[in-house]
């Protein structure tokens, strides 16, 4: 497919999911801009020659507003930008919620106001979100909550938009084979003794598939969704899991 003369945003464009969006929509001919609180990390993936790094913090009202003046008119927003924590429930501070709750859910919640407020026209909103969305996970209940929460944002503006040719459309993808992932493997590994080896094994068993998901597979998803075909694709929560949901 093509995205020649789209213009596509992706929020968290810096590394893992984003930078592999970024990279996928700009190989299909769009314009990408991708943002971020890391400038080196959104330089690195912005050696792409379709691909333009903006700064920005999505938890920041201004500074999201500031981001899609900065990147002109777009055709496809994608929240993609986010945050995991995991911990046993009883010793969550209320830091620790309202930290994944603004985010995961407050983020994505202004990025798509803002994206949508400046749509020209034809529109593809799409939220990245996570097969914590659509279930339970023990020990990353600010996550899943906040997960759950884009999934219902996705539900409900999708109706809102059903007669514009603008759609809403979360991923949700299991583990990914991503930084974040890492992150979760080093950490299970730090607390239960589990060699790293162990640690991403566990997390591999949760897809009946025993793997991790690539990006690739979240990147061709977020394609399809903006091509020929798909225009019936309102206010779903797809699931990339290898048959977990």
């Amino acid at each position: 497919m093509t995205m020649q003369g789209r213009r596509v945003l992706v929020t968290g464009g810096g590394s893992g999911t984003g930078a592999a969006l970024a990279r996928g929509f700009a190989d299909a001919g769009a314009e990408v801009v991708i943002c971020g609180r890391r400038p080196q990390a959104l330089a690195e993936v912005a050696t792409h020659p379709r691909i333009r790094p903006l700064a920005c913090d999505v938890t920041d009202e201004a500074s999201v507003a500031a981001l899609f003046q900065a990147a002109g008119p777009v055709d496809v927003v994608v929240a993609n930008a986010g945050q995991s924590t995991s911990g046993p429930f009883a010793k969550t501070t209320l830091e620790d919620w309202n930290r994944m709750l603004v985010v995961n859910l407050t983020g994505t919640f202004l990025t798509f106001r803002e994206g949508l407020r400046q749509m020209p026209g034809w529109g593809r909103l799409i939220a990245i979100a996570s097969t914590s969305g659509l279930k339970g996970y023990a020990r990353v209940a600010p996550y899943a909550a906040a997960k759950h929460g884009v999934v219902g944002l996705v539900r409900s503006l999708a109706l809102e938009v059903a007669r514009s040719p603008v759609t809403v459309n979360a991923i949700c993808p299991g583990f990914l084979d991503t930084e974040m992932t890492a992150a979760s493997i080093r950490n299970i590994s730090d607390k239960t003794g589990r060699s790293a080896d162990q640690a991403r094994a566990a997390l591999e068993a949760f897809n009946p598939q025993n793997r991790l998901i690539q990006p690739a597979e979240v990147t061709a998803t977020a394609l399809w969704l903006c091509g020929a075909g798909a225009e019936g694709m309102n206010g779903q929560a797809i699931a990339i899991a290898g048959g977990e949901i």
